[in-house]
């Protein structure tokens, strides 16, 4: 019997899904129509949004709002593009932002700005950036606590704790640093032809995420959220194999099964392959955009340069756009509290204060 199909606002559970964020690698190589350049009138338009910034002088980067940062044709430019990753296929890359000729503060001023037209910005860390650095700043990755993107490890397939997940590559290593995405309803739909009844198993309640240390009060150090969650007519895929496996230093964490482990190594294999997976090398002044409820993404090690200055530098901004979908209560650990959309996501713990700063710390 063929598997019944159906499209995100309408879906079943266990059922293959169809629409242009269930792509497959060879749709995309070769093609370009994904890559967005800004024009000169739009880098025009960013250059004295910035400078119209500093004029004011206003201090904390983020309290510049969409009114402190007008883009009479960037602005439509960009929610566009958010709205590709938000219903559409769920990627996208801009290119043509002059980080080699803004200093720091101008940089974090027009990554901030741009990120106003996709949504609401929220925390990437304990410390409560609002703008995340992505740069190796030598912790352990061996360390429990260690979140990778602060190291030069390879980062295997996973996604952000928020809807959309941008970065804007500043620097890029001396070798290797190469990023990698698939669809996560792909590796769904390949799963349900491949091995059904592992399925339910990625959908089961009983798949525990560990906290690495960034623990809100009154919360234990890991929480519940499945990988497949089929919600209000949408599929929403929550995955991280290192965060899972974690977990399990916990004593009252249950166990792992051999049917969850028979799950990560197919989910991990899927997207991975060639058939799934697309590759590219982030350059200077590239943005990669992505929803994080239907996309994974992975970056390889990297081996950067002696000179501090070179080294890799990557921003990142996690995004709650105003016009996402429902998320079952699962989200409300790994979002950070309520699941109100266009004001969710991110990591609060006691004592956070969001900020900017304009180096990795």
């Amino acid at each position: 019997m063929p598997l019944m199909a159906c499209r995100q606002g309408a879906v079943e559970p266990y059922t293959l899904i169809e629409g242009p964020e269930a792509w497959y690698a060879d749709q995309y190589k070769g093609r370009s129509d994904w890559i967005n350049h800004l024009s000169e009138q739009h880098i025009a338009e960013l250059d004295a949004a910035v400078s119209g910034v500093q004029a004011k002088g206003i201090i904390k980067i983020q309290a510049v709002t969409k009114a402190d940062f007008l883009l009479p044709t960037l602005g439509p430019y960009l929610e566009a593009i958010r709205d590709e990753v938000v219903r559409g296929r769920g990627f996208a890359l801009i290119r043509g932002v002059p980080v080699d000729r803004y200093s720091s503060r101008e940089i974090a001023i027009a990554y901030w700005g741009m990120g106003l037209y996709w949504g609401k910005a929220s925390s990437n860390n304990k410390k409560g950036h609002l703008i995340g650095h992505i740069k190796d700043i030598g912790h352990d990755p061996t360390n429990p606590v260690t979140r990778l993107y602060a190291t030069k490890a390879a980062q295997p397939f996973h996604n952000d704790s928020a809807d959309i997940v941008g970065l804007l590559c500043l620097t890029n290593a001396r070798s290797g640093g190469l990023s990698s995405w698939s669809s996560s309803i792909s590796v769904h739909n390949e799963i349900l032809k491949k091995a059904p009844h592992l399925v339910p198993v990625l959908a089961g309640p009983n798949w525990y995420f560990d906290r690495k240390g960034e623990v809100p009060p009154g919360k234990k150090p890991f929480f519940r959220i499945p990988v497949f969650n089929y919600y209000k007519g949408y599929l929403s895929v929550n995955y991280s194999d290192n965060y899972f496996l974690l977990s399990q230093r916990h004593a009252e964490v249950p166990r792992l099964t051999p049917e969850q482990y028979d799950a990560m190594k197919l989910f991990n294999e899927l997207a991975s392959s060639d058939e799934l997976r697309l590759d590219y090398m982030l350059q200077p002044g590239e943005i990669q955009l992505l929803n994080n409820h239907t996309q994974l993404h992975a970056r390889s090690e990297f081996v950067d340069y002696d000179d501090v200055d070179k080294r890799r530098h990557l921003l990142r901004l996690w995004i709650s756009p105003p016009n996402e979908r429902p998320l079952p209560e699962e989200y409300e650990d790994i979002y950070g509290g309520p699941l109100e959309i266009g004001n969710r996501g991110g990591i609060k713990v006691e004592g956070t204060q969001e900020c900017i700063v304009l180096e990795a710390e």
